[in-house]
C-alpha cells in the first residue's frame, strides 16, 4: 500500500553526549583523525551512510546506540577528551600570540578573509577545486597558527557539480541540494536570538536580503552568506544557488553579495559576537573586489574624500591573484556593471551609498573604457598584492606592467608567497604515524628542520607505501564500478572492475581541474608508447586521472573523453582509470596512493599547483615541467623535471615535451621504481622519497605560506592601516601629497649625468667612481622623491639588466651624487631616474611616476 504522508523520524542526543554535537560542530575534526575514529565508533553504519558528516550522522543513530554509549564509559572518557583537547587548542596561545607583539599587530587586530570558495571537507560541499581547497588550507592553517582571522564566503544551495561520464566518456553534470540542517554550520544570532542579516540594494530598488551562517574551522569562523531566505524573490533567492554558475549577469551579483554583502555580515557578526573588526582586508581572488568599494563608501560618509577614502582603504588592503592567463580574470562590460552601481542624479551609487560611480569604475575600466576587469580593481585597491609562486609572481609583473608605466617589471609590486597545503588533513595515516617516530608528537609544521625523516628505514617506508597503494587501488576499482554502472553497463559484464590495477605495479596519479593549459592529453601523444609502457609485462605502469572540467569548457570536456576512450578503446583499461566525481575524500587516498604525481601544465600557465605537495607528504615523488611551485623547489634528488620546450607551434612544444615524459619515464623512473637490492628492497627508491621528505616537505606546508602572509603582508597592511586611523587627517595630507606630485611631476627633470673618475670611459676592477647628476626638481621637496643611480650589465637589446640602485645625495652645490665601486669586470651601464616617495607608499612604482636621465 502507498502511504498517504511521511514524518521524519530521528533520534534525541542523550545529554550526556551533548558533547558530541560541540565537536562534530567544529571542522576541527576534519584534520584530527582521533575525532573522527570518536564518531565512526559510535556508529559506523551510520557514519559512512552520512557521507562522515557527523552533524548529519547524529540524528540517524538508532536511539539504542545512543543509549547505549550514553553508559560506555570508555567512550565517554575518550568523548571528553577529545572535548577538552578541542578546548585547549581554541584558547591557548599559538605561534602569533608568542611571535607577534601585539604592538606590531594591534591589539584587536584581525584580517577578514574573502574567498569564493572554500575546501574544508566533503561535508561541506562549497568548492570546486584548487582555489577553494587552498582556501580551506589556509583557514586550517591559520588556525593552528593562532592567526585572528574572520573569513567570508557564499552558502550554496547546490554546491558545485556532481561528475559522471556517459557511455562515449562525456562529462555529465548533476547538482545536489545543499539542506543547512545537514551540514556543520550554524546561524549567526544577533542579540535579539534572530539570525543575522543584511543587506544589498539591486537596481531598480531591489533589497536582497541576506541570512548569515558560520561553520567553525578550529579558531577561525567562516562566515557563509545565504540569499536563499523568506521575503526575497525568486531570482534573488537564486543568487547562491551554485558555484560558478550562471551568465556575467549573474557572477556580478554573486560578487556583489560576496563583496559588498562580505563587509556588512562581518561588521554584524563582530557588533553581535564582541569579535575585534578587521583591520586587514585579504581578497583570495578578484571575485572580492567589490568590497573595497563598500569601504571606499563607507569612508565617504564619514567625511572623507573618494581620494582620501581610497588611500585608506588600499593601506589595508592584500589583493592575491591567482591565475597566470588574462582568460582566468572575471572581466565584465563597463556599462553592465555601471548598472548595478546604478547612479542617482548627483552620480553617486544607490547600492553603495555616497560612492561617486564612475570614479569607482574607473579602478577597474582597462585602456579603452568598455572593460572593468576585476584583477585590475583587486590591484588598484589594495596596496600590497602577491602570485602564489615565485614563477607567477614574475608573470603577473609582466602580465600587470602596464598599471605602473615607467618601470621595468621587476619593480612591478606584486610579490608572491608560494601556496601550501595543511600538512595535518593532507598526510595519510600510515605517513603520520612515521611523521611522528621520527620527529615526534608535535606540530612538526612549525619546525623546519625534517632531516630526522631521514632515519626512516626502507622497511618501513615500504610498509606505508604498500598500503597507500593498495588503498588507492581498493577505492579505484569501487569508483570504476559504480562509473560503468552509471554510464549503462550491465553488472554481469563488470567483473573485470574487480581485478583492475596491480597493488605492486609503479602508480602515476594525475588529478586537477581538466582545462587545456593543464595538458591531460600531453600522455596521449604517442598512444602506441603509452600503451607498450603501461602493458610492459615485467615493469607495469599504470595511472590514476581524476579530475572535473567547468561545464561551459568544450576543450577541457574533450581532452577528458579522449582519455576516457583511450582507456576504454586500448586494451589498457586494467592499466588506466578515470574516476568521476573528484572531491577531498577521493585526493586524499588518491594523492597518498600514487608512487609518482605528474603535472605537464604548459609553462608558464600553472599559478601554482598544489596536488604535488599534498603527495610529496606522503612519499609520493614529483615528476613535473617546471612550473608553479616545483619550479622554485625543484630538486633532482627528490622528483623528475620534464624540459620545457622553448618553440612558438604549440603542436610541436607538446610533442617534444612528451617525448621528454615518456623518455624519463622509461628510462629513469620504471628502472628506479622496480630494481631490488638482495633484501628484496627499493633501495634506491627509497633514498629518494628521504630526500624528497627532507628537502621539499617542510617548505610546502601551509603553516609557512599562512606565516608568510602574516609577516610580509598581513602586518605590514595592519601597521598601515593603524597609522590611518591614529591621525585622522593623514589621509587628506596624503591625498594631498599625492595630487601635488602629480601635478608637479612634468617639471622633474635629470638634466646631466656625469662619471668621475673613470678614465676615458673605463676603470679597473674595485676601482671607485663618483656619480653626479644635476636634477630639477620644480615645486617639489627634495623629500618627496628618491634619486638614485641605476646601474647593471647592457644586455643585447641595450636595456641594464639585473639593475642595481644607488641613491644620491643632494651636495652643498646643490647637485646629486654617489661613489662607488664597480667590482665585476664588463660593460656597465648607468642612468639615474627620480621616483616619488612618502612613509605611506608601499612600493616605490605605487603611484607610476618616474623621470629619468
Amino acid at each position: 500500500m502507498k502511504p498517504i504522508s511521511s514524518l521524519l523520524v530521528s533520534s534525541e542526543l542523550p545529554s550526556t553526549l551533548e558533547p558530541l554535537r560541540e565537536l562534530g560542530l567544529n571542522l576541527r575534526w576534519s584534520w584530527r583523525r582521533q575525532t573522527v575514529d570518536l564518531f565512526r565508533e559510535l556508529d559506523a553504519e551510520a557514519f559512512a551512510a552520512s557521507g562522515e558528516n557527523p552533524i548529519a550522522m547524529l540524528p540517524t543513530v538508532p536511539a539504542g546506540r545512543l543509549a547505549e554509549a550514553a553508559r560506555d564509559e570508555s567512550f565517554l572518557v575518550r568523548m571528553r577528551s577529545e572535548l577538552g583537547n578541542l578546548r585547549t587548542y581554541l584558547d591557548s596561545g599559538r605561534w602569533f600570540q608568542r611571535t607577534v607583539p601585539a604592538a606590531a599587530a594591534g591589539a584587536d587586530a584581525s584580517i577578514a578573509y574573502f574567498s569564493m570558495e572554500f575546501g574544508i571537507t566533503p561535508t561541506l560541499p562549497i568548492y570546486s577545486g584548487g582555489l577553494g581547497i587552498l582556501a580551506g588550507d589556509h583557514l586550517k592553517s591559520a588556525s593552528d597558527l593562532g592567526v585572528p582571522l574572520i573569513a567570508i564566503g557564499l552558502l550554496y544551495q547546490w554546491g558545485y557539480f556532481s561528475q559522471s561520464l556517459d557511455r562515449s566518456g562525456w562529462q555529465q553534470e548533476d547538482y545536489r541540494h545543499n539542506d543547512p540542517a545537514q551540514l556543520p554550520i550554524s546561524p549567526v544570532r544577533g542579540q535579539d536570538g534572530e539570525q543575522l542579516r543584511v543587506s544589498v540594494t539591486l537596481p531598480g530598488g531591489r533589497e536582497v536580503a541576506i541570512a548569515i551562517w558560520a561553520a567553525q574551522v578550529g579558531r577561525v569562523p567562516l562566515l557563509l552568506l545565504d540569499t536563499n531566505v523568506e521575503g526575497n524573490d525568486e531570482a534573488a533567492r537564486l543568487i547562491t544557488d551554485r558555484l560558478y554558475g550562471g551568465d556575467h549577469e549573474h557572477r556580478i551579483v554573486q560578487e556583489i553579495v560576496l563583496g559588498i554583502g562580505g563587509v556588512r555580515a562581518v561588521e554584524a557578526y563582530a557588533s553581535a559576537t564582541g569579535a575585534p573588526a578587521p583591520t586587514v582586508f585579504h581578497l583570495n581572488e578578484g571575485h572580492a573586489g567589490f568590497s573595497g568599494l563598500e569601504r571606499v563608501g563607507r569612508r565617504i560618509q564619514e567625511g572623507a574624500s573618494f581620494s582620501e577614502a581610497v588611500a585608506e582603504v588600499r593601506a589595508g588592503t592584500v589583493f592575491t591573484t591567482h591565475t597566470p592567463v588574462p582568460a582566468g580574470i572575471d572581466r565584465f562590460a563597463a556599462g553592465q556593471l555601471r548598472g548595478y552601481l546604478d547612479a542617482d542624479a548627483e552620480g553617486l551609487s544607490r547600492l553603495i551609498p555616497s560612492l561617486p560611480v564612475e570614479a569607482a569604475l574607473a579602478l577597474g575600466i582597462e585602456e579603452g573604457g568598455d572593460v572593468f576587469n576585476m584583477a585590475q580593481l583587486g590591484f588598484r585597491i589594495a596596496q600590497r598584492s602577491n602570485g602564489v609562486a615565485k614563477l607567477h609572481g614574475a608573470v603577473s609583473r609582466s602580465m600587470f606592467q602596464d598599471l605602473y608605466p615607467g618601470f621595468d617589471v621587476p619593480e612591478v609590486p606584486i610579490g608572491s608567497v608560494t601556496n601550501g597545503v595543511h600538512r595535518r588533513t593532507w598526510t595519510s595515516a600510515p605517513m603520520d604515524d612515521l611523521f611522528t617516530k621520527a620527529l615526534g608528537d608535535v606540530d612538526i609544521s612549525s619546525v623546519s628542520d625534517w632531516s630526522a625523516l631521514s632515519t626512516l628505514t626502507d622497511h618501513e617506508l615500504t610498509a606505508a607505501r604498500d598500503q597507500l597503494r593498495a588503498d588507492l587501488v581498493t577505492m579505484a576499482r569501487g569508483h570504476v564500478k559504480q562509473s560503468w554502472l552509471r554510464r549503462g553497463a550491465d553488472p554481469a559484464e563488470l567483473a573485470w572492475t574487480d581485478t583492475i590495477l596491480d597493488p605492486r605495479a609503479l602508480t602515476i596519479g594525475f588529478a586537477r581541474r581538466v582545462s587545456t593549459y593543464k595538458r591531460l592529453t600531453l600522455m596521449l601523444t604517442d598512444p602506441e608508447r603509452l600503451k607498450r609502457i603501461l602493458l610492459d609485462p615485467e615493469h607495469p605502469v599504470q595511472i590514476v586521472v581524476a579530475g572535473k572540467s567547468h561545464p561551459a569548457d568544450r576543450p577541457g570536456k574533450e581532452f577528458l573523453q579522449q582519455l576516457v576512450r583511450f582507456a576504454d578503446d586500448h586494451g589498457v583499461r586494467h592499466r588506466i582509470a578515470f574516476l568521476p566525481d573528484y572531491d577531498i575524500r577521493m585526493a586524499s587516498v588518491l594523492i597518498a596512493g600514487s608512487d609518482v604525481w605528474l603535472n605537464n601544465p604548459v609553462r608558464p600557465e600553472e599559478a601554482s599547483g598544489t596536488s604535488g605537495m599534498k603527495a610529496v607528504l606522503n612519499g609520493g615523488l614529483t615528476f613535473s615541467i617546471s612550473d608553479g611551485w616545483w619550479d622554485e623547489m625543484k630538486d633532482d634528488e627528490a622528483g623528475w623535471t620534464i624540459p620545457t620546450a622553448e618553440v612558438p607551434d604549440q603542436a610541436e612544444r607538446n610533442r617534444i615535451e612528451a617525448e621528454a615524459l615518456y623518455d624519463l619515464l622509461e628510462h629513469r623512473i620504471v628502472p628506479l621504481f622496480y630494481e631490488r637490492d638482495g633484501q628484496g628492497m627499493q633501495q634506491g627508491w627509497m633514498r629518494t622519497v628521504r630526500s624528497s621528505l627532507v628537502k621539499v616537505a617542510p617548505q610546502i606546508t601551509a603553516a609557512r605560506m599562512v606565516r608568510d602572509y602574516v609577516t610580509d603582508l598581513y602586518l605590514p597592511a595592519a601597521r598601515a592601516a593603524a597609522a590611518f586611523s591614529a591621525d585622522p587627517a593623514l589621509a587628506g595630507q596624503f591625498t594631498a601629497w599625492k595630487a601635488d606630485v602629480q601635478a608637479a611631476w612634468s617639471t622633474v627633470r635629470v638634466r646631466e649625468v656625469t662619471l668621475e673618475g673613470a678614465d676615458g670611459g673605463a676603470v679597473s676592477t674595485g676601482g671607485e667612481v663618483t656619480l653626479v647628476a644635476d636634477v630639477e626638481l620644480g615645486a617639489l621637496r627634495d623629500q618627496d622623491v628618491l634619486i638614485e643611480a641605476v646601474l647593471g650589465p647592457v644586455g643585447g637589446d641595450g636595456e641594464i639588466l639585473d639593475p642595481q640602485l644607488i641613491p644620491l645625495r643632494r651636495g652643498d652645490d646643490g647637485r646629486w651624487a654617489a661613489r662607488f665601486a664597480l667590482a665585476a669586470p664588463g660593460e656597465v651601464g648607468f642612468t639615474v631616474r627620480v621616483t616619488p616617495q612618502h612613509p605611506a607608499l608601499a612600493a616605490r612604482a605605487e603611484l607610476g611616476l618616474v623621470a629619468t636621465a
